[in-house]
């Protein structure tokens, strides 16, 4: 369905992406992740033909996203970083407005935004103003337009921001289930929604692809079979670490702390033995273990080995002159 080969492009002269190949096939569910100016967002610019590339070439449902770009973007559903919203329109009224731009028939209108409305869960604000809204209410309303024309593929940006747990829930099983029967590609900082989410993930850095596969393969191919060992420990960080130094090697663990007194720990090379070991070892210190698992390494610890060293801190520059306009450019259709 999407079809990605060769793709750079540069910013006066600054590389963005070199290089970039990859496939997703219908019904796959692609995250793309990488640190800030990675590349993720030009990726998805070009692919939804807001932005040129220098050289390499993409298709989408078997059009040409460089010559065919109208097509592609009927096809689409693109929820980007920041989503342009007509904050004075109403809620139903924009996305009426979406489906005539998008050529969705009249006979087929209402069934769609109900549709969106129900699924992003905006019944009940379909006549409010969108300026009105929450920031959570506006990335939902986002999310709605992307998916109003009921587009064979999406690309989504950082879907999630904005929105509280309940409704970040709601939208990674709307993601899932739309998955089904559409490609998706999304992308996000928030490494566990991609696991919970994404069959797939493809990491990209400095311009890169460094990783593609599934996040149960990629962590096998990072330990080269052996098992990692995590675990969230509650109590004293200093007597944590104690507790544990007779037990394991300081260079194979690696202790992050959480919030609430909370402290997740992680160990290369982990055993049944191992485990015993640190089991005894942590309540014998008087602290409590919260969890405990032993498996491949996560998706973070494969994220932070591959991208290490990076800032995280450039954002990824503005599309310039050649970007193309946006869905206000599509013929309607009545």
């Amino acid at each position: 369905m999407i079809d990605v080969q060769g793709l750079r492009k540069s910013y006066q002269g600054r590389l963005a992406l070199e290089d970039v190949s990859f496939q997703v096939p219908r019904g796959q569910v692609l995250g793309l992740l990488g640190p800030n100016g990675a590349g993720k967002s030009s990726t998805m610019r070009i692919l939804t033909g807001y932005l040129g590339a220098d050289s390499g070439s993409a298709r989408i449902a078997g059009f040409d996203v460089f010559t065919q770009s109208l097509e592609v973007r009927r096809r689409v559903g693109y929820l980007p970083e920041s989503a342009p919203l007509y904050s004075e329109m109403r809620v139903q009224p924009f996305l009426d407005l979406l489906c005539r731009l998008r050529g969705v028939p009249r006979a087929r209108r209402q069934d769609r935004i109900d549709f969106a409305l129900s699924a992003c869960g905006l019944t009940d604000r379909r006549f409010q103003i969108i300026g009105q809204l929450s920031r959570g209410l506006r990335q939902r309303v986002a999310l709605a337009q992307a998916v109003v024309h009921d587009p064979p593929v999406l690309i989504l940006d950082e879907p999630t921001a904005g929105l509280d747990p309940g409704q970040t829930r709601e939208t990674r099983d709307l993601i899932v289930e739309l998955g089904h029967s559409h490609t998706v590609i999304m992308s996000s900082h928030i490494l566990s929604e991609v696991s919970a989410t994404c069959q797939r993930v493809v990491i990209i850095n400095r311009g890169r692809l460094v990783a593609d596969g599934s996040p149960a393969d990629l962590g096998a191919a990072l330990s080269g079979g052996a098992r990692e060992l995590e675990m969230v420990v509650a109590g004293d960080g200093e007597r944590l670490r104690a507790a544990l130094a007779p037990v394991v090697d300081a260079e194979r663990i690696r202790i992050e702390d959480l919030a609430a007194g909370e402290h997740r720990v992680s160990i290369r090379e982990g055993s049944d033995e191992l485990q015993d070991q640190l089991t005894a070892a942590v309540l014998g210190a008087g602290l409590r273990l919260r969890s405990l698992a032993l498996g491949a390494p996560s998706l973070e610890r494969v994220y932070l080995e591959l991208t290490q060293g990076e800032s995280g801190s450039d954002a990824e520059p503005e599309p310039g002159p050649d970007v193309e306009p946006g869905p206000q450019s599509l013929e309607q259709e009545d």
